[in-house]
């Protein structure tokens, strides 16, 4: 039981500060200082840093020579590029999907639609944080919606994008602060494809997408005006 104590620890300890980050609690571009983290968390400095390079090799921190971790900020100039790819592409295979997609592929996004809409979207406890479950859902949902095309290279893209998305998707709940429909936004994307009219289900398709890319970049501003207020 002894040998297995360490690793029990770094576990809860990636585990506690990957929920911290993804909540918005460790803010974008915040630092990460070993003292304070070892405190918060209540372990030692090996196991903070185990942590932090398993989560420095996800994408969700960063480590830079001389200065130890931080958070991955929010880069408005990779967001505004990732959204305008994201765009492009998805609207591409999404057109393909309901050219080509026919009974069995509406089938299947109606199955996935049914399971998102199922699915509590927050923690109970913790409703600054999307909910596990939610975002295998939501995802599995938004894949539904693009497999109906049958060019195998696209659909690479759209996922490849679809993933470099995620973190920032995460983050627009946290720091988002607003009101969305969330919930409206999927149902309209599947009622324009069971009414096969295409230009419908891409244009409601893409303001979703640059939705979440216009609360980033508001929370952003806002952050940006405060810093203004108080210094």
């Amino acid at each position: 039981m002894a040998a297995t104590k360490p690793s029990t620890r770094a576990e809860r300890v990636y585990l506690a500060l990957r929920k911290d980050i993804l909540a918005g609690r460790q803010a974008p571009g915040s630092r990460l200082p070993f003292a304070e983290l070892c405190s918060r968390y209540e372990s030692s400095m090996g196991v903070v840093r185990e942590a932090l390079t398993r989560l420095a090799a996800e994408g969700l921190v960063q480590a830079e020579p001389q200065l130890g971790f931080h958070t991955t900020p929010i880069s408005i100039e990779d967001l505004e590029h990732l959204t305008e790819a994201r765009v492009a592409i998805e609207s591409l295979v999404l057109r393909e999907a309901l050219q080509h997609g026919g009974i069995q592929w509406e089938s299947e996004v109606l199955a996935a639609h049914h399971r998102l809409q199922q699915t509590p979207q927050t923690v109970a406890d913790d409703p600054d944080r999307l909910a596990d479950e939610w975002v295998e859902a939501h995802a599995a949902y938004h894949l539904a919606l693009l497999s109906g095309c049958p060019n195998p290279r696209l659909l690479a893209i759209a996922h490849s994008l679809r993933d470099s998305a995620e973190l920032y998707r995460r983050w627009s709940i946290p720091l988002g602060h607003e009101h969305r429909d969330i919930v409206g936004e999927h149902k309209s994307i599947l009622d324009a494809i069971l009414a096969k009219d295409t230009e419908a289900a891409v244009a409601i398709l893409v303001d979703h997408i640059q939705r979440t890319t216009q609360v980033l970049l508001r929370s952003v501003d806002e952050s940006h005006t405060g810093n203004a207020d108080t210094a």
